[in-house]
């Protein structure tokens, strides 16, 4: 039950944050963003509980319908909105707050070079703007 609580949840959530949406049943039917959502609260749950397997291809099932790539093990936290959601790539130990905007086009990345923690922590009521890639440093790289 709570799984069916959080996605309305996010529906609500997507069609109070976008101004040309008119009803949750608009967002349920036509929304990608919010049909990714669905995949990956799947996905997760199923990572969470050594489905591997499993988990990756229902993510990879919700990639091919929306254009959206959420790594099944990525930590999403309450009320994401993903507007305009093609080409959105977030990977495996990326963690995401509550009430965050990620737009088109936007990857939460990692250098490919760190074995466990790869991917960026995005806190709290954050937007992430189109076409931003966000991208963890190594541990051993000195900021300017």
């Amino acid at each position: 039950m709570l799984f069916l609580k959080e996605i309305y949840e996010d529906a609500k959530n997507i069609k109070n944050k976008d101004p040309a949406c008119r009803n949750i049943l608009e967002v349920i039917i036509l929304y990608p963003g919010f049909h990714i959502l669905v995949f990956h609260r799947l996905a997760n749950f199923l990572y969470r509980h050594k489905c591997l397997f499993l988990a990756r291809f229902i993510s990879q099932i919700g990639r091919f319908f929306t254009g959206i790539e959420i790594h099944p093990g990525a930590k999403i936290g309450r009320r994401l909105f993903i507007d305009h959601g093609m080409g959105i790539v977030i990977g495996e130990t990326a963690t995401i707050g509550n009430d965050c905007t990620i737009y088109h086009n936007s990857t939460l990345g990692g250098t490919g070079k760190d074995k466990y923690k790869r991917h960026p922590d995005i806190g709290n009521n954050v937007m992430v703007g189109a076409g931003a890639k966000v991208l963890r440093a190594d541990k051993n790289t000195e900021t300017m």
